[in-house]
């Protein structure tokens, strides 16, 4: 007979238990997201994880002096920074920062190399604020930036020449300009090589054929356009840019949802289910007058004044033939009241009444 195996003392009992206790050091911890260190100010929440480190900052009354070096993304909502100043980030080199959101903050200056210190920034969002100054080198320090956001921020005062200023030297890739009441393109805001352009929300009735040369031009040839909720005019002076738009309706990202906004009886037709037959010049009832019919009327009433300086003239020049007629007439009215005075006279007299027949 086979002898059996002699087994350790106690061993079965105790390599279950051995086994649960390696097991937490053989499986590698997952990585998961982590408070930022000290350098986050405690007016921000800073998240960490490998591949981003990111800041939300709110309530500030200045930018931020101490963050993490190695910050990504870098959001500031909600403050009351009025002012960027001189190289505003540049408390610690932030070199890696590659988004700076700056949205509802209240700021109306940008002073030149306000960017000094982010040599990595390519997006920058100061949309939802009330600018109005924009120095010329206030996006010097930012040499790689390619997307600029100015949603609703240019509502307080016209800043296209100043912005064309400080935009000189960019290479934008994109530009948001959308909830500003434009009324025309802004050609002096579109840098060469520009590809988006948004301009949603706006007083844009129409592209003019001008307009429209240029986004043909070799510069903005690549550009792409966001058109929606404008208030469209589709009358006669559409027609232009409906033929653009139907030969280049890829470059117009939102094409399909343009619609009418006059006359009423278009009001909600998409613009390209148009032909351009139905867009009438004629003035309808509940329209709105077109700058056609505005300048009818400028030139008729300019007929009119001329039409009265010349009488006036007229009248000046003959005042004294004017004059002598004036005279002439009120004597030949004398002489036909005193007409009428002496028969009235003769007929009172009674001595020269008939004596009635016997």
């Amino acid at each position: 007979m086979a002898r059996r195996q002699a087994r350790p003392a106690g061993g079965g009992r105790w390599l279950p238990w051995l086994g649960l206790a390696v097991l937490p050091l053989a499986v590698a911890p997952a990585a998961a997201p982590a408070a930022c260190p000290s350098a986050c100010p405690a007016a921000c929440y800073c998240v960490v994880t490998p591949e981003l480190q990111q800041c939300r900052c709110e309530r500030l009354e200045e930018p931020p002096r101490e963050l993490p070096a190695a910050v990504h993304n870098l959001s500031i909502a909600g403050s009351n920074l009025s002012v960027l100043a001189r190289a505003a980030f540049a408390g610690r080199p932030l070199r890696d920062l590659r988004l700076l959101r700056l949205h509802h903050d209240n700021i109306h200056t940008i002073e030149d190399m306000a960017l000094q210190g982010l040599p990595a920034l390519r997006t920058l969002d100061l949309s939802h604020n009330p600018l109005l100054s924009v120095a010329a080198g206030a996006f010097a320090g930012a040499p790689l930036l390619r997307t600029l956001q100015l949603n609703q921020a240019l509502l307080a005062a016209p800043l296209e020449e100043q912005l064309a200023l400080a935009m000189r030297n960019l290479s934008l890739r994109r530009l948001e300009l959308a909830g500003n009441a434009l009324r025309a393109l802004p050609a002096a805001l579109l840098p060469p090589g520009l590809e988006e352009l948004d301009l949603r929300n706006n007083s844009l009735q129409r592209l003019a054929a001008a307009e429209l040369r240029s986004l043909d031009g070799p510069e903005l040839r690549g550009l792409r356009l966001s058109l929606a909720a404008n208030p469209l005019s589709c009358d006669c002076g559409l027609r232009p840019f409906l033929a653009w738009l139907r030969a280049a309706a890829a470059r117009v990202l939102d094409a399909r949802s343009l619609r009418c906004a006059a006359p009423p009886g278009l009001r909600g037709t998409a613009l390209l289910r148009l032909r351009p037959e139905a867009l009438a010049c004629a003035l309808r009832d509940g329209d709105e007058p077109g700058q056609l019919e505005t300048a009818s009327y400028v030139f008729f009433g300019i007929v009119l004044a001329l039409i009265g300086i010349v009488f006036l003239m007229v009248l000046y020049l003959n005042r004294r033939g004017i004059k002598r007629w004036l005279h002439n007439l009120r004597e030949a009215c004398r002489d036909q009241m005193e007409g009428y005075h002496y028969r009235y006279e003769q007929d009172a007299d009674p001595r020269c009444a008939g004596t009635p027949g016997l």
